[in-house]
């Protein structure tokens, strides 16, 4: 949506999108997270190289 569109919607339908959009970026932080927390669970369940050697 450009910013000519935006023009031509009401305040109730940019306040709508603006809801929409911040619940999307909640999900998307959240889901973020949540990878974040599983790749480093990964890390420290793998065994370190000093380790691995032996």
């Amino acid at each position: 949506m450009n910013k000519a569109e935006l023009g031509l919607i009401g305040d109730a339908e940019l306040v709508e999108e603006l809801s929409m959009l911040t619940t999307q970026a909640a999900r998307m932080r959240a889901r973020m997270a949540d990878i974040m927390a599983e790749l480093e669970r990964r890390r420290c369940a793998r065994p370190t190289q000093s380790h691995a050697r032996r």
